[in-house]
């Protein structure tokens, strides 16, 4: 039984919501996304809160009513409050520099790599090492956070490269000196 669900999700007076042809559209302070709902459930929208209902219970759809639910919990915060990844870059000559909606990161390489930011993502650098990503779209935050680090991610010796704010790398012990 999918508790996640179950679950009532209450929507905030400031955000409009529009559900017509299996699309749900969620317009709120920071903008607009829209979602198809998977054909297996349906959303019952009634005084301020949305109800995940399923056609069946087998486990393929009851699995399914809670990504639903959860995807559309996360459009509303979205619309909202927005959602933010911080990646911190660690290495002697490592930094990061926005131009623009690109970012140009020293890495190490021979080259600086440069990576441009999707649309509706923003980015902000603090003392060249920290990288901040907002949006309203988590998905697509989460993708351009993991597309970042991917570029150099941190090694297990000395902990070098790019890594989530609350990552903890876990260091291995170097070669052992013999006497």
């Amino acid at each position: 039984m999918s508790r996640v669900g179950r679950q009532p999700i209450v929507v905030p007076d400031s955000t409009k919501l529009t559900y017509e042809d299996r699309v749900l559209t969620v317009e709120g302070a920071l903008g607009k996304l829209s979602q198809a709902i998977h054909r297996s459930v349906d959303l019952r929208i009634e005084n301020g809160v949305i109800h995940v209902t399923r056609q069946s219970d087998d486990r393929a759809t009851r699995s399914i009513q809670g990504l639903t639910r959860s995807l559309v919990a996360n459009m509303i915060i979205g619309v909202n409050q927005g959602f933010e990844r911080t990646l911190l870059i660690n290495g002697i000559g490592y930094r990061a520099e926005l131009k623009g909606s690109r970012i140009i990161l020293h890495l190490g390489f021979s080259q600086p790599v440069q990576f441009d930011l999707p649309e509706g993502i923003t980015a902000s650098i603090d003392r060249t090492n920290t990288i901040k990503l907002t949006g309203i779209s988590k998905e697509k935050v989460g993708h351009t956070a993991a597309a970042i680090r991917r570029l150099r991610p941190p090694e297990p010796y000395k902990g070098k490269g790019i890594r989530y704010a609350d990552e903890f790398v876990r260091k291995k012990a170097g070669k052992a000196g013999t006497k």
